[in-house]
């Protein structure tokens, strides 16, 4: 319930602004330590750089190269908590470097990288790293390009294939922790007086409606609207002769770019960790979901944040550089799934290579800039997100003048922590084995977790919401229903792209939108007008953002 007559009555002692990951962990601790809390987003929830990521909960192992060794403790640490607080999301997943005697890491280098990760990763809970000596190695993996081979390593990271449903959780583990949590709801004014903001003025971008959100009287504005940091200093100045907040620009974000295929011929279940033929970049080849994600690419990014794609060159890049490392899996435009592309929200550093550019995170205090109760966050990775909350809050009860608080972020599991094996997965298969079959319910425990149990009670309802929304998809109406009753999801994008996967399955999704507007109109209240306009929109984002151009034009092509 969107009620900002209620929230305009309240004064809040955190104020959010973000609603990525990393927003969404500092509104959750904030919240969990007794703080007054809202999050504001401009669009949905997880729509910006938290949906556009590799999906990796990783230490960075190249990050060793760069010598930012605190990082990557500090990544490694965080994927343990999120094996043990997530289990339902973050798996762990095994990753194979094949070496190359004519690449920029050799095979010593790889060798002495694997013995740091280890060492960094005492505490751990998976094996520790093996290497592959060329005979073992060429044995394991017989459709890898052999030119040059020299071995490789086998190490285990993370992997969060629902990277905005990770985000999601954390979102409503704010909410149940008594922040009030609004996407759709765009900051347009920072109001300023003295040397502190008392008040933001916001638009709620379904309604046009505006309203004001107030700090109390020792209130903390924490921005973390990733890409979108300067943009969002620049609605506000301070007062007298003081340098305006958003006059230094801050951010100097990097463009990375995926694409989405089948399996291809060599491929197995473990991820690749590769260097480029042409030009010796990293990158990785992922399994996803009975799929590969590959990517990314990193190239400097001066463009609209709000309408991001991977143009043609990088697709073909990514294509090529496959077919360089397994021959037989002969790749081509044509096998593209599905594509996308986002910001990495790193600092500015003008002249440094993109993939040099520091990826630790810094929390930016605005004092010196005349706003003494405004802190920005630079950078911020999807694995460390629950870390930079936990910082974040200490800074923001520091600022407050109140006594430490200890963070429970670390302990308490997110809402849907769930393990396969748990009783109540057991329990719903034989409570709803008369119209779901088992594969189905274990799917949507592997998408909600324990609040699967909240979707399938709808299919009680209406035994209509049991049935799929596709015969070649396990996904079933109740989702739909949910994702806007129960999960904030508001047009088509948020619950065809981000509250489930039904766009990256097949034609954009394109093909479901007639059973996904009528469940909308029969079960949601949705009129034939909304569900219209709704679908033109996604129409609309997804030429913008995921089909590649040259689809775009074989398709206008062919309808001449």
């Amino acid at each position: 319930m969107r009620n900002f007559t209620q929230i305009e009555q309240q004064e809040y002692d955190v104020i959010v602004i973000g609603g990525g990951i990393n927003g969404a962990g500092v509104a959750r601790d904030a919240a969990l330590r007794g703080l007054k809390t809202i999050l504001l987003e401009k669009s949905d929830f997880a729509s910006g750089s938290s949906s556009w990521s590799s999906r990796l909960i990783h230490g960075g192992l190249r990050y060793l190269e760069y010598f930012e060794f605190p990082l990557v403790r500090e990544a490694l640490k965080e994927r343990e908590v999120l094996f043990n607080n997530a289990p339902h999301l973050v798996d762990p997943l095994l990753l194979t470097i094949p070496v190359y005697s004519d690449r920029s890491r050799p095979y010593w280098k790889i060798w002495a990288g694997m013995i740091l990760y280890d060492i960094f990763s005492y505490d751990k809970t998976v094996p520790i790293h093996r290497m592959l000596p060329l005979a073992k190695f060429k044995q394991l993996f017989r459709a890898i390009d052999e030119d040059g081979l020299a071995g490789g390593a086998q190490y285990y990271d993370g992997q969060v294939a629902l990277a905005e449903r990770l985000c999601l959780e954390n979102i409503i583990a704010a909410k149940e922790a008594g922040a009030d949590v609004i996407n759709y709801s765009e900051v347009t004014e920072l109001k300023i007086e003295g040397s502190k903001i008392k008040q933001l003025i916001c638009k709620d971008r379904l309604t046009e409606e505006t309203f004001t959100v107030t700090g109390s009287p020792n209130t903390v504005v924490i921005n973390t609207a990733g890409p979108w940091v300067d943009k969002v200093c620049q609605r506000g100045s301070s007062q007298g002769d003081r340098q305006p907040i958003g006059k230094t620009r801050k951010m100097g974000g990097t463009k990375g770019s995926h694409i989405i295929v089948d399996r291809f011929p060599g491929t197995v279940d473990e991820g690749f960790y590769v260097e480029a033929k042409s030009d010796g970049r990293p990158f990785f080849i992922l399994p996803w979901l009975d799929k590969y994600l590959i990517g990314t690419t990193d190239l400097p990014f001066k463009g609209d944040l709000d309408r991001i794609k991977a143009n043609d060159e990088e697709v073909d890049y990514l294509i090529q550089e496959t077919n360089n490392i397994f021959p037989n899996a002969n790749l081509s435009r044509k096998d593209v799934l599905f594509t996308y592309s986002g910001v990495r929200p790193l600092p500015n550093e003008e002249g440094k290579k993109p993939g040099s550019i520091t990826r630790k995170h810094i929390l930016h205090d605005h004092t010196k800039e005349g706003v003494s109760n405004l802190i920005s966050l630079i950078g911020g990775k999807l694995t460390t997100y629950r870390n930079v909350g936990e910082e974040m809050i200490d800074v923001a009860l520091k600022k407050m003048g109140r006594k430490p608080q200890p963070c429970k972020t670390d302990k308490i599991p997110l809402p849907g922590c769930i393990v396969a094996g748990d009783r109540r997965i057991h329990q719903a298969i034989s409570q709803y084995q008369d119209r779901l079959a088992p594969d189905t319910i274990n799917y949507l425990f592997s998408i909600y977790g324990a609040r699967a149990v909240n979707v399938l009670a709808l299919t009680q309802e209406n035994l209509e919401l049991a049935t799929n929304i596709s015969p070649n998809l396990p996904d079933i109406k109740a989702q739909i229903v949910y994702a806007v009753k129960e999960e904030m999801a508001h047009n088509l994008v948020d619950i065809i792209r981000r509250r489930t996967t039904l766009a990256m399955n097949g034609n954009y999704g394109l093909d479901l939108l007639p059973v996904v507007t009528e469940t909308l109109r029969k079960y949601c209240g949705w009129s034939q007008e909304k569900c219209d306009r709704s679908s033109q929109e996604y129409r609309t984002f997804m030429e913008e953002n995921c089909i590649p151009d040259y689809q775009l034009k074989d398709s206008l092509v062919a309808s001449y």
